[in-house]
């Protein structure tokens, strides 16, 4: 299994930019999927997730209304649209594969992509 995160970059106050994330080696739609980030010196930490059937999504306080999650399943990818980007968003964002249709635990996780965010 292999999970490619992609799409990271430095980018200014208020910018926009989308991640994108491809998985392999699994039957993607019997998984939820979600985004962790992890920033220097910090404990990773939850941005929210996206359930099997794009049914659903949930998001940490700290993103809400600002980022959105989306994926299809036909081409094995999942996407984080990040808009209105703060400088406290600056980190290591990662995607994972949550097993049993979303309601177990995160069991693949991919490699990171970094965002900086400058003010």
């Amino acid at each position: 299994v292999q999970l490619v995160e992609s799409g990271g970059g430095v980018v200014q106050d208020g910018d926009s930019l989308r991640l994108s994330c491809v998985a392999s080696g699994l039957t993607f739609s019997r998984y939820g999927m979600g985004w962790f980030r992890q920033a220097p010196g910090k404990e990773r930490e939850f941005v929210g997730r996206i359930s099997w059937s794009d049914s659903s999504t949930k998001y940490a306080d700290s993103v809400k209304g600002r980022f959105t999650i989306s994926r299809d399943n036909a081409k094995n990818m999942v996407y984080l649209q990040m808009n209105s980007l703060k400088p406290e968003d600056t980190a290591v964002y990662y995607c994972a594969a949550q097993k049993d249709y979303g309601l177990g635990e995160y069991v693949y996780w991919g490699q990171g992509t970094q965002v900086t965010v400058s003010s």
